[in-house]
């Protein structure tokens, strides 16, 4: 994969010394990677082996939805980009956002993780660069962990999917009351993954666009299970 001119800022964090296993979590819009940092403690991964958490934070770039307000962003977002159930994501911002990602994946084969050992993980636009570059990625990585978000380029998945990670592990949760994303749209994504023969474990929970306890425990036993901790 292309590289890109500098690696992004970012947050880590490990649950113990010599990590063999990684998790890179994406945020969302507006955020940066500290938003999430604070669920390391809360998953409780803390035997052997030990995992590097790795939380970057987006470029900022101005955002269209948002009046043009400089923030950090995966891609930009603007009116009119959500067509029934799905949305039309900015291709560019997406693509770029996704060399950006696979830079971090090559970064932590450098320092020793097997790709077998990374997972991709993001809430909302990170959730949805997750998607794009986990799905996309030549080599063979843990799993991808989706959390209110969508599937961007969902038509041009078919042509550009890995086939290393045709079965890759999808853990996919969504609140039924999301104002930001509906769950339509995360539904819609979840049947064109399935459609696609991918193994998607998903997850609804009652509550907004966010992330709830009951949702930190299955990430927790999804995790302990496809990193074997």
């Amino acid at each position: 994969m292309p590289q890109s001119a500098q690696l992004l800022e970012q947050v880590e964090l490990a649950t113990g010394p010599a990590p063999t296993a990684s998790v890179i979590w994406l945020h969302g819009l507006g955020a940066d990677g500290n938003d999430f940092a604070p669920i390391v403690p809360e998953l409780r991964l803390t035997g052997s082996p030990a995992i590097r958490f790795v939380f970057p934070h987006a470029p900022t770039m101005p955002v269209t939805i948002n009046n043009g307000y400089v923030m950090r962003a995966w891609y930009d977002v603007s009116f009119g980009d959500l067509e029934g159930n799905t949305r039309r994501a900015d291709e560019n911002g997406v693509r770029a956002s996704q060399a950006r990602i696979g830079d971090l994946i090559e970064r932590e084969i450098k320092r020793g993780v097997a790709a077998r050992r990374i997972v991709i993980a993001g809430f909302s636009q990170g959730g949805a660069i997750a998607l794009q570059t986990g799905l996309r990625y030549p080599e063979k990585l843990a799993g991808i962990i989706a959390l209110s978000t969508y599937l961007p380029l969902a038509d041009q998945l078919t042509a550009e999917a890995s086939a290393a990670n045709r079965q890759i592990p999808i853990f996919y949760a969504h609140g039924t009351h999301d104002p930001v994303i509906p769950l339509a749209m995360a539904t819609t994504s979840h049947e064109k993954l399935a459609a696609a023969g991918y193994a998607v474990e998903w997850h609804e929970y009652p509550m907004q666009h966010s992330v709830c306890a009951e949702e930190v425990v299955a990430i927790r036993a999804w995790l302990t299970r496809v990193l074997n901790v």
